[in-house]
């Protein structure tokens, strides 16, 4: 059986951290969306680039 790679492991972990806090705001008695936008920046790279130009 073949492992999972390191980038899977860390995107899997990271949608499970996104949905427990959810949740915990959810117990908490917060409204929460159950569909998270997407992220408007696909790279932190792409991200500094963007603001980079508003100046």
């Amino acid at each position: 059986m073949i492992s999972p790679s390191l980038k899977t492991k860390k995107a899997y972990f990271a949608s499970v951290r996104r949905r427990n806090y959810a949740a915990s705001l959810r117990l908490e008695g917060f409204d929460v969306p159950e569909k998270a936008p997407e992220p408007r920046f696909s790279s932190k790279q792409e991200a500094v680039r963007f603001h980079s130009r508003q100046r």
